[in-house]
């Protein structure tokens, strides 16, 4: 299993009992639907492990309270603090409507309700503020801000999404 093939879950924040359990932060709106897991990846020297999961349950709403098989005391424990957690892409819930994962719309076509076809959807920049579709254009990069109230609709089948962008955004790229 690589990364490619994952969806980060979450992180191992702390130790929870001298027994071996850990609290994991999870970064996702609906922590309950990751409540019984059967395995969860951890990322271990950049590989990712199969972690065998004995039992969880949530704690204090967003943090997940893990027991994992062999993982017995405080020293198994602090062997995997602070590991990033994953798990395979199947295994996440289907979005339907303008909701999508940041991962799922890699190569889709942004086409603008004014300015008609703005170029192709290369990445997601979500370490400002507000998230920005990064679009390769002919080589021209532009920034449009993933605001609910531009996005009119995300057309799985036809891999685009149309947006409406307020007059001039686009052209501030172009000029």
């Amino acid at each position: 299993m690589t990364k490619e093939d994952c969806f980060y879950l979450g992180k191992i924040v702390k130790k929870y009992s001298f027994k071996g359990e850990v609290l994991a932060k999870l970064d996702t709106d609906q922590p309950e639907i990751y409540e019984n897991l059967d395995a969860i990846f951890l990322d271990l020297r950049t590989n990712l492990i199969p972690f065998f999961v004995e039992s969880s349950q949530l704690h204090k709403s967003e943090l997940l309270r893990i027991k994992f098989e062999d993982v017995d005391s405080e020293a198994d424990a602090d062997a995997i603090m602070k590991s990033d957690l994953y798990l395979p892409l199947d295994l996440l819930p289907k979005l339907e409507g303008n909701k999508f994962y940041f991962h799922e719309v890699i190569g889709f076509t942004i086409e603008d309700i004014n300015f008609g076809t703005v170029g192709t959807i290369k990445a997601i920049n979500d370490s400002t503020a507000q998230a920005l579709f990064e679009i390769d254009r002919d080589g021209v990069e532009i920034l449009i801000p993933m605001n609910d109230e531009f996005i009119v609709k995300v057309d799985r089948s036809n891999k685009t999404i149309l947006v409406e962008t307020p007059e001039g955004l686009i052209d501030l790229y172009l000029e």
